[in-house]
C-alpha cells in the first residue's frame, strides 16, 4: 500500500460497482488528481449470472472472473476487509487476509459490498448447503454432481445411490431455476457414459416458498419455464419450504421426505451484514439508504449502489408506483456505477450531483443448452420469447455485459467449441484437497512400540 498526500478515493468492495464504478472515476480522473483504493478479500470480480454456466461446464470457470489488478492498474488494490469505518476521522479500518489490521484514511468512499446468500436457521443447512454466489461454489457443485454419480455407478447399495442421485435445489428464482435447468441438461449428457445410470435414475426436485418460479420474467413467462422443468421430470413444489436437512435427510413442508447428498441454495439474497459496522443509515432489509444521486442519505462524500443499496426507481414511480426500489440485479449494478463514478468525481470537483433513473429493459434466463425465456422491454411493449430464441437472448445479452473484452472473447470461445465438442464430464474434486493424497504419502511413520517404550518409562520416572 502506497503513501500519497492526494485525496484517496477509498471503494470497498470488487464486484460489478467497485470495478466499474473504479474504472469510470480513472477514466474520467485527471492525472495525479486523485488515489483510488480498491478493498476485496477476492481479487477478482465474478459475473454471477455466468455460475450456472459454471457448474454446468458450459464456460471455464477462469473466464467468468476479472483480476482487478489487471482491469485496474493504476489503481491501489488490497486483499482483505474492511472491518469497520470512522465517518468523524474518515479513517477505515481494513483486515488483510495475513497480518495485523491497520487504519486507512480516506477522503471520498463507495460502499459496493453487495450480497450474500439470504439462510434461515434450518438445521443442517450449514453443513449439507451449497451456495451460488461464488465461481468456487460453481466449479463444486459441477464436480459435486458428477462424484454423485460415480459414487451411484459404483455402489451395490440401493440406499447410497438413491441418497446420491437425488438432487434437491431450493428457491425458483433466475439462480435456482437456472441452476437446475443447466445441472440437470449436464446430469443428462453424462448419464450417456455410464452403464448403469439413466436420466430416469435421478431425482431432481425445485422447492420456493412463492407460487411462482422466475417471477422476473413475468407470470406467463414464468408458468412456461415451469411446465418446460417439469416436463424435464425435474419435480416442483411451490408454496413450501425446507423444514430441516440434517445429513441429507430433507424434510419438506408439505410432508415430503427424502434422502439427498445434493443440496443447492439460492433462496436470494440479502446485503452484506458488515454493513451494520460502518454507522451507515440502513434501510428495513439492511440495505444503505440512498438517495436518488446514489449518495448515502445524509453525507455528501459517501456513496453507494448495487445489491447492498437502497436506491429510489425514480422511472417506476413515475409510472406511478410508489416507494419503488431499484431491485438487486445487473443491469441496475452496471448503469449506476457509472452514475456513481461520475457523482464521485463530480463531488470532488464541487459540481452537482445527477441523480440515476433507468426504466427496466426486461430479463433473460437460460434454463440449459438451447432453452430459455427473455422478456424485453421496448417502450410500453413487452416482447415475450421462449426456447431456442430466448437462449440466444440470454447468451447476447450477458456476453455482451461481461467485463473486459478480454473475458467477453473467452466466454465467446467457449460457447463456439461447444457447438462442436462434447461437453466434458469430468469430476475434478481432489481440486478442493490437492495435497491430501502427497500428506498420505509424506507423513511421518508412527513409532515402533519397542523403541516407544523406553521413552515412556523415562518419561514415568
Amino acid at each position: 500500500m502506497s503513501t500519497t498526500e492526494r485525496p484517496r478515493i477509498l471503494v470497498v468492495g470488487g464486484g460489478y460497482v467497485g470495478l466499474y464504478a473504479a474504472k469510470r472515476i480513472m477514466k474520467k480522473m485527471r492525472y495525479g488528481e486523485a488515489t483510488v483504493t480498491v478493498v476485496d478479500p477476492r481479487s477478482y470480480m465474478t459475473y454471477q449470472p455466468f455460475l450456472p454456466e459454471v457448474a454446468a461446464g458450459s464456460i471455464s470457470p477462469r473466464h467468468v472472473v476479472v483480476p482487478l489488478r489487471r482491469v485496474l492498474p493504476k489503481a491501489e488494490v488490497l486483499t482483505g476487509r474492511v472491518t469497520s469505518i470512522d465517518q468523524d476521522r474518515k479513517v477505515a479500518v481494513v483486515t488483510p487476509l495475513v497480518g495485523e489490521a491497520y487504519e486507512l484514511p480516506f477522503d471520498y468512499l463507495v460502499i459496493a459490498l453487495g450480497a450474500v446468500s439470504r439462510t434461515f436457521p434450518i438445521p443442517g443447512l450449514a453443513e449439507q448447503g451449497i451456495g451460488m454466489k461464488g465461481v468456487e461454489e460453481g466449479i463444486g457443485l459441477r464436480n459435486h454432481v458428477l462424484e454423485q454419480l460415480d459414487k451411484a455407478e459404483s455402489t451395490t447399495d440401493e440406499d447410497v445411490r438413491r441418497k446420491a442421485l437425488t438432487f434437491v435445489f431450493v428457491g425458483g428464482g433466475f439462480a435456482g431455476a437456472e441452476t437446475i435447468g443447466e445441472v440437470e441438461d449436464m446430469a443428462r449428457d453424462a448419464a450417456k457414459y455410464y452403464a448403469t445410470i439413466k436420466r430416469e435414475d435421478m431425482r431432481f426436485i425445485l422447492v420456493d416458498a412463492a407460487d411462482k418460479i422466475l417471477p422476473e420474467v413475468g407470470p406467463k413467462l414464468g408458468t412456461w419455464g415451469k411446465e418446460h422443468l417439469e416436463s424435464r421430470g425435474i419435480e416442483i413444489y411451490l408454496n413450501t419450504s425446507m423444514d430441516s436437512c440434517v445429513e441429507g435427510h430433507v424434510v419438506l413442508k408439505n410432508g415430503l421426505e427424502v434422502d439427498s447428498n445434493t443440496i443447492v441454495w439460492t433462496a436470494g439474497v440479502k446485503p452484506n451484514p458488515v454493513l451494520a459496522r460502518y454507522g451507515l443509515p440502513l434501510g428495513p432489509r439492511g440495505h444503505v439508504d440512498a438517495e436518488p444521486t446514489l449518495q448515502v442519505k445524509g453525507t455528501d462524500y459517501i456513496w453507494t449502489a448495487g445489491d447492498n443499496a437502497q436506491v429510489p426507481d425514480l422511472a417506476a414511480r413515475k409510472a406511478g408506483v410508489e416507494n419503488a426500489w431499484c431491485p438487486p440485479n445487473a443491469q441496475h449494478a452496471l448503469r449506476q456505477a457509472k452514475v456513481l463514478g461520475d457523482n464521485v468525481i463530480s463531488g470532488m470537483r464541487g459540481f452537482p450531483q445527477k441523480e440515476y433513473a433507468h426504466s427496466n429493459k426486461g430479463a433473460v434466463a437460460g434454463l440449459g443448452l438451447h432453452k430459455g425465456v427473455a422478456m424485453i422491454v421496448m417502450g410500453k411493449m413487452k416482447i415475450k420469447l421462449k426456447g431456442r430464441l430466448a437462449w440466444y437472448m440470454h447468451r447476447g445479452y450477458h456476453g455482451m455485459a461481461m467485463p473486459t473484452w478480454n473475458r467477453k472473447i473467452r466466454v465467446f470461445a467457449d460457447w463456439t467449441l461447444g457447438m462442436f465438442l462434447k461437453r466434458e464430464v469430468v469430476s475434478l474434486g481432489a481440486l478442493e484437497t490437492p495435497r491430501e493424497e502427497f500428506y498420505e504419502a509424506a507423513k511421518p511413520a508412527p513409532a515402533p512400540a519397542a523403541a516407544a517404550a523406553p521413552a515412556q518409562k523415562a518419561k514415568a520416572s
